[in-house]
């Protein structure tokens, strides 16, 4: 197993991409700290799936965006685990609209997420994994952090800082044994396209790019952070690994 005795911490681990990884890393031998700002009872299915192979976890419910509350989690984690080896930071939020009519709110929110959000709870990870000389870090991205995409502003914004803080990150902590990196997912079959009022339009749209043909799942997104998460990648730090179909070629 690629993450035998390995403790992570996965944010945004309820649903989705999170959840995928959440369940691969338990396959590939590693307990788990699932971190989400969603209450405790919607863990409960990927919880029992986790426990079922085996491993131990735990719920620590946390909105990113404030320091405090990454703090307490990493915390949580640590007491119960008593060591941390992997940080995958994958929750995220968009607030779509053009930037001409985009709020301050809207602005605002996504960058408090999808980029602070990254760094606070690195932040407080960082010091073990440099003392311990190792960790992983996984930071999740977005094809559109790389090319843009209309009415996404905020977004796109958000996503290319993730890369541009990933890079920065594995020189600050290459020294230390700790690798860095990012996956740049394209289009994937998650509740948030799910829910979409607009969900058959932006998968037909997206179909067009896709050299594929097919709609990326959670799945195929976990088993690359899995990857990088275990020593196999132990000579890979500071890149973006595009997880897409060739929907950016």
């Amino acid at each position: 197993m690629l993450l035998e005795g390995k403790n992570a911490i996965i944010s945004g681990g309820v649903q989705g991409i999170g959840a995928a990884t959440a369940v691969e890393f338990a396959r590939e031998g590693a307990n788990l700290c699932i971190v989400d700002i969603k209450p405790e009872n919607e863990a409960k299915d990927i919880e029992e799936q986790i426990r079922k192979m085996g491993r131990k976890t735990i719920f620590s419910k946390c909105d990113i965006s404030s320091f405090a509350d990454a703090e307490r989690s990493v915390k949580t984690a640590l007491d119960e685990f008593g060591r941390i080896d992997i940080l995958v930071n994958n929750a995220g939020i968009s607030r779509d609209q053009v930037c001409w009519k985009m709020t301050e709110e809207q602005w605002d929110r996504v960058i408090e997420v999808n980029l602070k959000g990254y760094f606070n709870l690195t932040r407080h990870v960082a010091p073990l994994f440099k003392e311990q000389k190792s960790g992983k870090i996984i930071n999740v991205t977005s094809i559109n952090g790389l090319r843009g995409k209309f009415g996404q502003t905020n977004y796109s914004a958000s996503k290319a800082g993730v890369i541009g803080y990933t890079k920065a990150l594995a020189k600050e902590l290459g020294a230390f044994g700790v690798n860095v990196n990012a996956v740049a997912p394209g289009l994937i079959e998650t509740s948030m396209l799910r829910e979409s009022d607009s969900r058959d339009k932006i998968i037909d749209m997206a179909m067009n790019e896709i050299v594929l043909k097919r709609v990326g799942q959670p799945e195929d997104v976990a088993n690359v952070i899995a990857f990088l998460a275990s020593e196999k990648a132990k000579h890979i730090t500071g890149e973006v690994m595009k997880v897409d179909g060739g929907q950016y070629i």
